[in-house]
């Protein structure tokens, strides 16, 4: 089911993105404006690649946000880590005063 589920959500958009690459080849020239650096390529690599660049600076903001987050859940990890040892070692020491006084002769 999953797998299923899977090829639905990525092949018709992998099909949108080749068929916009397909009819998008024509070429186009970029320049940068106070320099005279310009680069002529086609139009489709050029939304295409400016589509993957931001989302690759979208999952890197998405990753360093949750920075503090992972950051929490490892001291919480430690914490429980901690007091499950010692409750082992409350639990392995016999008790010291025992709940009811010592039989009398």
């Amino acid at each position: 089911m999953k797998r299923i589920l899977r090829l639905v959500l990525i092949v018709p958009p992998l099909l949108l993105l080749a068929l916009f690459a397909g009819s998008n080849r024509q070429s186009v020239t970029l320049s940068l404006w106070p320099t005279d650096y310009a680069v002529t390529m086609p139009l489709a690599l050029i939304v295409l690649g400016t589509a993957g660049l931001a989302f690759l600076v979208g999952g890197l903001l998405v990753w360093f946000g949750a920075l503090r987050v992972r950051r929490q859940s490892r001291r919480a990890d430690e914490n429980i880590r901690l007091l499950e040892e010692q409750i082992r070692a409350l639990r392995a020491q016999p008790p010291s005063n025992p709940a009811l006084p010592p039989p009398t002769a």
